[in-house]
């Protein structure tokens, strides 16, 4: 079993601050491998029939339990999971919970109490930039094409039926488990559409003829999506209303190796490098910062900053731009955009830099760094 540091240190670390943890992340993304690494847990299956008996009376059980460290993974096939979860938080704080989804807390009805000020949140996407090391000695190509879910990632050959099986269990165990969707065709069509067109501009009008449903409901699809992870919604920053663009989304799939199937690639072209690398510092950004908020910037003359981070103590707003290769940047658009927010740092993340260094133009001062020197800034 591969022991992921950094992921076990973060759940430490959450321990210590709140007795239970939200762990979510989509189906396969590692995260009962990442619990049974554990030390010193006692491990339930929440899907087994008899541990939900064993869970029938939830202070029963607490009771038993005092001073332990529990993974309950799946929780959301209890009947009432956040009942259990409640007076374990409020009524035996000596006992360490660790709870497992597929989706955000709130997401299913089961969840009447999203244990607000109760919990610690910890969402694992799909494998982070060095983490391909302990994986195994594959290259950073692999990842991209493959994907970064690790039982996929560790294949050595692509299977275009494992993505399509992936799907199908997301609709069966996810799907209709927390809303009960009764529309397949038109939901499954959406999300490989989505997947397909990952990284642009979102448009509801868009989906709704080729799914035959409403718009309406393309947009109830895709607050399906995001509370599931397999969607991110990158929303416009923007102070400026009149210049820039203030509610257009864009969406980004979840996963390399799941946008490159939606798109039908075999194998890579260079063109298509850079906007896998782009998803692959989202994955990073969502990964490494936790809940932090992600914008991307545009105005109405089409200048475009691929990612922006809000920093508020500090009044600083950064920019982050992705370049397979850094060659390829060109400065326009950071200086249209420092030109309305003078202060905060600019970022030029390459595929192609080992070593930081800076260059200013007319007056913009641009750090390029690589994806971990990023993360590093960032974190400092």
């Amino acid at each position: 079993m591969i022991k992921r540091d950094f992921w076990i240190k973060k759940i430490e670390k959450a321990w210590k601050k709140r007795s239970i943890i939200w762990l979510a992340g989509v189906r396969r993304a590692g995260k009962t491998c990442l619990c049974q690494s554990l030390d010193g847990v006692e491990y339930f299956d929440c899907e087994l029939p008899r541990v939900r008996r064993v869970l029938e009376d939830p202070e029963a059980f607490l009771r038993s339990m005092l001073n332990r460290r529990l993974i309950l993974d799946e929780i959301h096939r209890l009947p009432n999971p956040s009942e259990l979860l409640k007076i374990a938080a409020d009524h035996y704080p000596s006992v360490r919970i660790l709870a497992t989804g597929s989706s955000t807390l709130g997401a299913s009805k089961k969840f009447r109490d999203t244990l607000t000020g109760r919990k610690e949140k910890i969402h694992l996407p799909p494998m982070l930039y060095h983490e391909l090391a302990d994986f195994d000695e594959k290259t950073f190509s692999h990842r991209l094409l493959f994907g970064g879910l690790p039982p996929f990632f560790l294949a050595d050959e692509l299977i275009e039926s494992d993505y399509q099986e992936w799907l199908s269990s997301y609709w069966a165990k996810d799907i209709q488990e927390l809303y009960h969707l009764e529309k397949k065709y038109s939901f499954m069509r959406f999300t490989e559409l989505l997947l397909a067109q990952s990284g642009s501009m979102f448009e509801a009008s868009r989906f709704a003829s080729p799914c035959e449903v409403s718009r309406t409901t393309i947009s109830s699809y895709l607050s399906v999506l995001e509370t599931t992870y397999v969607a991110y919604i990158v929303r416009p920053f923007s102070t400026h209303p009149a210049t820039e663009i203030i509610s257009a989304p864009k969406v980004y799939g979840f996963d390399t190796g799941f946008v490159s199937h939606a798109k039908g690639w075999v194998h890579l072209r260079n063109e298509d490098l850079g906007q896998l690398w782009e998803h692959i510092i989202l994955n990073e950004l969502t990964g490494q910062l936790q809940g932090e908020k992600i914008l991307y910037w545009r105005d109405k003359r089409d200048h475009e900053i691929d990612f922006v981070l809000e920093r508020r103590r500090k009044d600083e707003i950064i920019t982050i731009e992705c370049k397979w290769n850094s060659s390829n940047f060109t400065p326009n658009n950071m200086k249209k955009f420092r030109a309305r927010y003078p202060k905060g740092e600019n970022y030029v993340v390459g595929s192609d830099l080992d070593r930081p260094f800076v260059k200013k133009y007319e007056g913009v001062e641009v750090h390029f760094v690589s994806l971990p020197d990023l993360i590093l800034h960032l974190s400092s």
